[in-house]
């Protein structure tokens, strides 16, 4: 079940733009702190981050840099993304109108798409919204690169270009959608962080297409966990040193790789779902934006922050006015 964390999110609260175009920096966006042992709950800019960090501590950065994983159907009303791509190299996709997603898809159906291209839907693989499918190009990421557009809903009215989706940490190409809590970071903030002290390990995880309206469980996901951030974060915790993921992808990813009471390097598809129940292993606080009512990844937050102070965070953002999705604020929990 997903974690019980019930409010209502008013329109106003949602980021429609990035903060940019609102004037401010990336780094300028609000930060609200919840810490587990106090259940003290505190308000900052994300630039004070060097400050409410302790020397030694580890942020696990995600990166993955986004495609441009949006493509129009010929001759329909239809906008298509491309997700994730599966062992056997076909790939997720979703049809979606203005509306939603296209519920109306049947197997075998192909689809014309810019520059000559297609694709065919092969198989149904959740509720009708996400099917598997082939596409008739040599390259699906370099195809995107070449006619897609950054995937958007609808709070989001205008199209952005791709480098308003990428983050500081973006390296290798692969996510449908931004992994976004790691969009306030700037080159400034990171100096600041590790003349602070504070150690950066970098995972990789190629985010799939989100679940807006059905609020979908995760599904496998590839990734890539390294023998030097594996190295890097089990040597944290042996001397006492915090943990802390930037982003659910981050944490996805690190805890996929924990054997026993270490990280070990490994890679390859993750269908880990972490929840209360599982808990997390190696993680010991995360960063995060804020999430819709009933999303699944609050189960995740309920794991490492307690569902208490978790509540009680959501509550303190409505009521201060925070903005949500990948355009808004963040949200810091610690132990």
């Amino acid at each position: 079940m997903t974690a019980t964390v019930e409010f209502t999110l008013p329109a106003e609260l949602e980021a429609h733009e990035p903060p940019e175009a609102r004037g401010l920096s990336r780094d300028a966006v609000r930060l609200l702190v919840g810490r587990r042992a106090s259940g003290e709950i505190s308000h900052h800019r994300f630039d004070e981050l060097p400050t409410l960090l302790t020397p030694g501590d580890v942020l696990v950065v995600n990166t993955s840099a986004t495609l441009p994983a949006a493509v129009p159907v010929l001759d329909s009303d239809l906008m298509l993304h491309v997700s994730t791509r599966q062992p056997d190299s076909s790939w997720l996709i979703e049809l979606r109108t203005a509306d939603g997603p296209f519920r109306d898809a049947v197997a075998g159906q192909r689809y014309s798409l810019p520059g000559d291209a297609t694709v065919t839907l092969l198989e149904p693989y959740s509720r009708g919204r996400l099917w598997t499918a082939a596409f008739d190009v040599p390259s699906v990421p370099r195809y995107l690169l070449d006619h897609g557009v950054p995937i958007r809903y609808g709070y989001v009215p205008r199209q952005w270009p791709l480098p308003f989706y990428q983050t500081v940490f973006a390296e290798h190409p692969g996510s449908a959608e931004m992994p976004s809590a790691a969009r306030p970071f700037t080159d400034r903030v990171v100096t600041r962080l590790v003349s602070a002290g504070i150690q950066f390990a970098p995972i990789l995880l190629h985010t799939g297409v989100a679940s807006p309206e059905a609020h979908e469980r995760p599904y496998p996901e590839r990734f890539s966990v390294s023998a030097t951030t594996a190295r890097i974060v089990n040597q944290a915790r042996a001397a006492g040193n915090r943990v802390i993921g930037i982003g659910t992808t981050a944490v996805r990813a690190l805890e996929s790789a924990v054997e026993g009471t270490e990280v070990v390097p490994a890679q390859g598809w993750t269908d880990l779902v972490i929840t209360p129940e599982r808990g997390v292993r190696v993680v010991d606080g995360l960063l995060t934006g804020f999430h819709e009512p009933m999303a699944s990844h609050l189960d995740m937050l309920a794991a490492i922050a307690d569902e208490p102070l978790l509540m009680a965070c959501y509550a303190e953002a409505v009521r201060a006015g925070y903005l949500w999705h990948e355009f808004g604020d963040v949200n810091l929990l610690l132990p």
